[in-house]
């Protein structure tokens, strides 16, 4: 089995006076604090999430 393809996502903006649902966005993708990085599995639902905030996060890295 291969195995997946993953992203590094940093996040670079505070969520400090932001829409509730730009606040739940970076909580689903494991971010709640600045500078904070996840590895996540590249999928659409991810890059989707990502492209709803990308004043907030940043895409560090692809694996795989």
């Amino acid at each position: 089995m291969a195995k997946a393809k993953t992203i590094i996502v940093e996040q670079v903006g505070s969520p400090i006076r932001r829409d509730k649902s730009q606040r739940a966005t970076l909580i689903g993708l494991g971010l709640n604090k600045m500078n904070k990085k996840r590895e996540l599995i590249d999928t659409p639902d991810v890059r989707g999430m990502i492209n709803k905030i990308p004043h907030l996060v940043r895409i560090v890295g692809e694996q795989g």
